[in-house]
């Protein structure tokens, strides 16, 4: 019996023990269980807080970004306000003055005006330069440059900015430089007025120079200049858009810093590449390298920058298909004195009607005009007398720009507004195959004959000239003149002699001309 209550007992022990042992071991596997869930939700958190902080850290830095970004704009629209307000000013004012009948020299004022012209252009250029870039649509052209005469006139444009800061400005070639190579002339340009506008404008005492050397179909072109030089820290950073480094001389510097950036973005597009040394107190140097391969044969028609004065062969007619009376006024006045039959049309309509009347050689056609486009006209003339009629497209709508005469395109050529005017002659010689008579630079000028004498249905004309010439109203001298060449065949020489008195505002020439005639 007690034995079997001895068993029952050590039974009942051992369920116990069994029994509080699974409770041991379910408590301890949910404390497991719970620790591990702790650590599961202790990480999360911890990896939410991180997260926090980095959308934190990322949010100051856009924060900080859109700040300097802003700070920026405002630069750049201060900067660009600038810009645009100092060349109008001098445009405006000089106007003014001619307007006014002051006696300012005609080649003072024009000269003034077109540089502030071209600094606008460039200004404009450089702005678009960077949106097509940003955007992949930057066109490159490959044409025949005057690669001397190119670098010529960079300099001599800056000749008077560096004599007035007193600073020299040398020009130094080291070996041979070709007549002609193909680039695209535009952005060499562009290239070289950028460097050495920054080399002049940094540059306190001393001056730049700009070395060229030419060399199995490249050229390396380097501007000096004894100016304050660049850190280290800045040699990159000058090259970003809107950046002129660190340095408050350079921050201070007119301008809106997108020349540099332009710079190396335009040399890497046509092949090449810009680099800066620098030591800083001394001077920096900016190197363009460049493939310019030279042409087999110089191309017939150049004019070599001298003036002309004319061109040999039959007379050529062209006809000036644009809406702006400005442009087709400034392209008369320059094809006139040549010896073209320069006719003049403000539509499409009335252009298509006037090259059935005068039979055209070549057609200087503007694109975007009132109720058509010069595409769909140049598709027209091109219908209507063929190949034989040369077409040069001429419009400020840079984007549209095609090379032509690659047979797919209805037109021959493409020029860019504003026109360069020598530009403009090196096209139509080449379209039409001419041939300049250029002045001799050595030659004595002749005293020019007297006019002869004129009808008296001349009288009411001449009469309106002076009127017109005392009021300084050139615009009723120019109407004028050509109604009285309409209607007066006799009178095309003196019409011819007074039109560039006119174009040179030089209105007591104009008067003492108009004196010769009685």
């Amino acid at each position: 019996m007690g034995r079997i209550l001895w068993t029952v007992c050590l039974g009942l022990a051992l369920a116990v023990a069994g029994t509080f042992l699974r409770l041991f071991l379910r408590a301890r596997t949910g404390h497991r269980t719970a620790e591990a869930a702790n650590r599961r939700q202790t990480e999360r958190l911890r990896e939410e807080i991180a997260a926090h902080r980095e959308t934190e850290a990322a949010l100051e830095r856009a924060k900080d970004a859109a700040e300097a970004a802003n700070a920026a704009k405002t630069r750049y629209l201060v900067a660009v306000s600038h810009e645009i307000r100092s060349p109008l000013n001098a445009i405006y004012g000089y106007a003014q003055l001619l307007e006014r009948g002051d006696s300012i020299p005609s080649t003072e004022a024009g000269g003034v005006i077109r540089r502030s012209a071209e600094h606008l252009t460039n200004l404009v250029e450089g702005l678009l330069d960077i949106s097509r870039v940003e955007s992949g649509v930057l066109q490159v052209r490959q044409e025949l440059v005057r690669l001397p005469a190119l670098l010529d006139q960079v300099v001599e444009m800056f000749r008077v900015q560096a004599s007035a800061k007193g600073l020299s400005l040398d020009y130094v070639v080291e070996g041979r430089l070709p007549a002609y190579v193909r680039t695209d002339e535009k952005r060499l340009r562009q290239i070289l007025i950028n460097l050495l506008s920054n080399a002049i404008k940094y540059t306190e005492r001393g001056g730049a120079t700009l070395t060229v050397r030419y060399r199995s179909q490249s050229a390396a072109i380097e501007v000096r200049d004894t100016g304050p030089g660049i850190p280290p820290e800045d040699l990159e950073r000058i090259f970003e858009p809107f950046e002129r480094g660190r340095e408050p001389d350079a921050v201070m510097q007119p301008g809106i810093g997108l020349g540099l950036a332009i710079t190396r973005v335009l040399a890497r597009i046509l092949g090449g590449e810009v680099t800066v040394t620098s030591d800083v107190g001394k001077g920096s140097s900016f190197l363009l390298r460049l493939l310019l391969p030279e042409p087999i044969e110089a191309p017939a028609g150049a004019a070599a920058y001298r003036r002309v004065t004319g061109y040999q062969g039959p007379q050529k007619t062209i006809l000036v298909i644009d809406d702006s009376p400005a442009q087709t006024t400034v392209v008369n006045h320059l094809l006139r004195p040549l010896g073209f039959s320069v006719f003049e049309a403000s539509g499409g309509t009335a252009g298509l009607a006037l090259a059935e009347h005068c039979a055209p050689d070549l057609v200087l056609l503007d694109i975007q005009m009132p109720g058509c486009s010069g595409w769909d006209i140049a598709e027209q003339l091109r219908a209507r007398f063929g190949a034989g009629l040369r077409i040069v497209m001429v419009s400020a709508n840079a984007h549209e720009f095609h090379a032509g005469r690659d047979g797919h395109r209805v037109h021959d050529a493409f020029l860019t507004k504003p026109v360069d005017l020598d530009a403009l002659l090196d096209m139509i010689a080449r379209q039409l195959r001419l041939d300049w008579i250029v002045e001799d630079p050595d030659a004595v000028p002749t005293p020019p004959a007297p006019p002869p004498a004129l009808p008296e249905t001349a009288g009411p004309y001449l009469d309106a000239l002076r009127r017109f010439m005392k009021l300084g109203h050139v615009r009723g001298i120019e109407t004028t003149l050509v109604t009285l060449e309409r209607d007066v065949p006799e009178s095309a020489d003196l019409v011819a002699r007074l039109r560039p008195q006119l174009e040179a505002f030089d209105l007591r020439g104009l008067a003492r001309t108009l004196d010769d005639v009685g």
